[in-house]
């Protein structure tokens, strides 16, 4: 009789354990299925989060790269906005000699117009490579490498990149042509500096 008792007992048991695995796969399933994007949704937020915080220790940041050449003629430069400064630094060599410099005052409101118009260009649309796909030395050796970053505390939060070179997209999605003319917006008359990089 404790023997029959015990068996049911298994028997109820198991039955209800494997009730609950069903149920639970089901639910996880559809969750699967019907709602995917939660994840992403919230890996989302958080780069939108990052992106649009005017906090005193956030920055945002472009380094251009030029062709690579011999030494002495390599140029790049790096432009960083953050809520109380705009500045434009260009290098000369691969050692970054620094060779130009421009600093200005910024505000609140206008790295926050500056910031959310990033985000209207759809800045955050772009996913970050990894390894090797995010490899940038040598990358693009006839042209331009533009790699852009958001910043809390000088930590790179996201970094996204593209190049002038064809077939070599990278990971940012948004125009480059749009998200280059912002960062030139800020300083005023850049581009004379800039055109006289690589002359």
């Amino acid at each position: 009789m404790d023997s029959y008792r015990t068996a049911r007992f298994i028997r109820i048991t198991l039955i209800i354990a494997i009730i609950v695995i069903v149920v639970f796969g089901f639910v996880s399933a559809t969750r699967y299925l019907f709602f995917p994007s939660d994840t992403s949704t919230s890996q989302a937020d958080a780069g939108k989060t990052a992106l649009l915080s005017s906090s005193a220790d956030r920055s945002v940041r472009m380094n251009v790269r030029g062709d690579i050449v011999a030494d002495e003629d390599f140029r790049s430069y790096q432009m960083i906005i953050t809520p109380n400064e705009r500045i434009y630094i260009a290098y000369k060599g691969y050692m970054n000699q620094q060779i130009d410099k421009v600093s200005l005052v910024n505000n609140i409101p206008a790295y926050e117009q500056f910031i959310y118009a990033l985000y209207g260009a759809d800045f955050m649309k772009g996913n970050e490579l990894t390894g090797d796909s995010n490899e940038l030395r040598g990358v693009c050796a006839s042209g331009k490498l533009y790699e852009f970053q958001i910043l809390k505390s000088e930590k790179v939060i996201k970094k996204l990149w593209t190049t002038s070179c064809s077939g070599l997209r990278g990971s940012l999605k948004a125009s480059l042509t749009q998200i280059n003319s912002l960062f030139n917006d800020q300083i005023p008359d850049v581009q004379s500096n800039i055109g006289k990089l690589w002359r």
